[in-house]
C-alpha cells in the first residue's frame, strides 16, 4: 500500500505538475452548457470530455442500461488514443461539482480499463481557483492523436439489474443509493419517470457524506467510519453502489477507494433502468441496515 497512488490530488500539487509533459489534463464537467462553461475558463491544456457522447453510449430506451450506459470498451480506447492518452500517461481530472459530474466517472472508467496513473482534483475547479491557478478560455489544443488505447475489457466489477434484484433481498449484501434523500424517499423525482428507490437499498447521499463544506473530500478515516457503519464486516465485493444513471455513484466508489475500501461494484443502469423495468419500487425512509 505504500506505493499506492492516491485517487485524489490536492490543488496545490496540481500547480507543481502543470509543466509536466506526461500529464494529461481532463475537464469532465457535465450537465447543461458544460462545453460552454469549459470554454469560459479551464486549466491550460485541459481537454474537455463529454459525458453524454464520449463517456456514455446512449440507447433509445433507458430501460436498457439506463441513461448513461458505458460505451463499448473498444470505442473508449479510441477516445483515449484520440486525446493523446497512452498507458504511461498521468491523467488528472476535474469538474465543477467536486468530482461528481463527471470526473469520478472518467476516473472509474480509466481504472476499469486497467489504467493506474489517474487522479481526481480534490475540490474540483473551485479548489483550483482558490489556489490561484490561472484559467484559459476557448478550446485547448488537443495533442496529436495516437492509435487506440488497447483495452482487453472492463476490469472493475459491474452488476446487472438481475444481480441487484438478488442482492437487495440478501442480507449478506448491501445496495447503496447515493442520490439525495428526497429522491430516495420518493417525494420528488426531477429526472426519471418514477420516484422512489430499490427495495432494500440504503441511502447514503454522496454530497453530504463524501464532501466537506469546502467541496473537498472527507478524510479517509471519516469516510471509513461512514461506510463501515453500513457495510459492517461484509466483503467489499458484496457492496453495490448506484445513483440515478451510473455517474454520481462513481463519486462514492472514489470515496471508498480513498478510504482503502476497494472492491465495491457499480450498477451502471441505476435508478434510470430499475424504475423503467416494472420491478418493485419502495418509498419512504430506509429501514435500519443490520450489520
Amino acid at each position: 500500500m505504500q506505493n499506492r497512488l492516491s485517487p485524489l490530488i490536492a490543488a496545490a500539487e496540481v500547480r507543481e505538475l502543470q509543466k509536466d509533459s506526461n500529464v494529461t489534463w481532463i475537464d469532465a464537467r457535465g450537465g447543461p452548457g458544460a462545453k460552454e462553461r469549459y470554454e469560459g475558463g479551464h486549466l491550460p491544456n485541459a481537454i474537455f470530455v463529454d459525458l453524454e457522447t464520449e463517456l456514455s453510449q446512449k440507447s433509445e430506451n433507458p430501460a436498457n442500461g439506463g441513461r448513461h450506459p458505458l460505451p463499448d470498451v473498444k470505442q473508449f480506447g479510441v477516445l483515449l488514443g484520440r486525446i493523446g492518452i497512452r498507458p504511461s500517461s498521468h491523467i488528472i481530472i476535474y469538474d465543477d461539482k467536486g468530482g461528481a459530474m463527471a470526473a469520478a466517472r472518467f476516473w472509474w472508467m480509466l481504472k476499469a480499463a486497467g489504467h493506474e496513473k489517474v487522479q481526481v482534483v480534490d475540490g474540483g475547479l473551485d479548489a483550483l481557483i482558490r489556489e490561484g491557478l490561472v484559467l484559459d478560455a476557448g478550446n485547448a489544443k488537443t495533442p496529436a492523436s495516437l492509435a487506440p488505447y488497447y483495452i482487453e475489457g472492463w476490469k472493475l466489477p459491474t452488476v446487472t439489474i438481475a444481480d441487484v434484484e438478488r442482492a437487495s433481498a440478501n442480507p449478506e449484501y448491501v445496495v447503496i443509493d447515493v442520490r439525495e434523500s428526497f429522491r430516495y424517499r420518493g417525494e420528488r423525482e426531477p429526472i426519471d419517470l418514477v420516484a422512489g428507490h430499490i427495495p432494500g437499498a440504503v441511502n447514503i447521499p454522496f454530497m453530504e457524506n463524501n464532501l466537506q463544506s469546502d467541496g473537498r473530500f472527507q478524510t479517509a478515516e471519516a469516510l471509513t467510519s461512514t461506510y463501515r457503519s453500513f457495510i459492517g464486516n461484509r466483503p467489499l465485493e458484496n457492496v453495490i453502489v448506484h445513483c440515478g444513471s451510473g455517474v454520481t455513484a462513481c463519486h462514492t466508489l472514489l470515496a471508498l477507494h480513498q478510504a482503502g475500501l476497494e472492491g465495491a461494484r457499480l450498477y451502471v443502469g441505476s435508478w434510470s433502468e430499475w424504475s423503467r423495468s416494472g420491478r418493485p419500487i419502495a418509498t419512504g425512509d430506509q429501514q435500519d441496515c443490520l450489520v
